[in-house]
């Protein structure tokens, strides 16, 4: 027995629906830092598999996330074609007050919905699955509107979804979490990129 063996039983045991839920999800990335609104069409895709794949592992927000993103996935492809305000989107930026108000609305909520989904007084899971899920909602509403620091809120988010999920024996799902990560960063990197160029172009 090697030391790699436990890690490759794990994923072995991986179900067959949490791997194309995971891929479908990486496709949906890979399009959004290019600002391609097919990602949309990804996103509710995966959304679908693992709201089946969430509610199995007990992870009652996680699960119920997966219906606002379906919804918002609809939102968001029309809005990044225009079909809201008639004209396609652009990169922008909050203010120092809206990322404070944003922050601070996530943690009451999370304390709040913490408290009633967990099992026991001192359950981290609930309350950490609670500030994921709703800190989730904040920014896909901000990838939607296409705010250039949805990014760095994912950079936190994810890496605390990958902790969960692998505490929970979601191999598959921590390792595309941690994948996330690294992109949130690139996906950071590009859409600032893109914005600069657009401001250059105007001037």
């Amino acid at each position: 027995m090697t030391l790699l063996d436990p890690v490759l039983g794990a994923f072995a045991a991986v179900p067959v629906i949490e791997w194309v839920a995971a891929g479908l999800a990486l496709g949906y990335l890979g399009f959004a830092i290019r600002q391609n609104a097919w990602c949309w069409a990804f996103a509710v895709a995966s959304a679908l598999l693992y709201l089946v794949v969430f509610a199995r592992a007990g992870l009652v927000m996680q699960a119920a996330l997966q219906v606002f993103y379906v919804g918002m996935s609809v939102y968001g492809w029309r809005s990044w074609r225009g079909s809201v305000s008639g004209v396609p989107l652009a990169v922008s930026r909050w203010t120092v007050r809206q990322h404070a108000l944003a922050w601070a609305a996530i943690a009451v909520l999370a304390l709040v919905n913490g408290s009633m989904i967990a099992r026991e007084a001192s359950s981290w899971v609930s309350y950490l699955d609670a500030a994921i899920a709703w800190g989730s909602v904040v920014t896909t509403w901000m990838v939607a509107r296409k705010v250039l620091e949805n990014w760095l809120y994912w950079v936190v988010l994810d890496s605390a979804a990958a902790l969960l999920a692998a505490w929970q024996g979601l191999a598959a799902t921590a390792l595309l979490f941690l994948l996330y990560t690294a992109l949130a960063v690139r996906g950071y990197w590009q859409w600032g990129r893109d914005a600069s160029v657009a401001v250059a172009h105007e001037k």
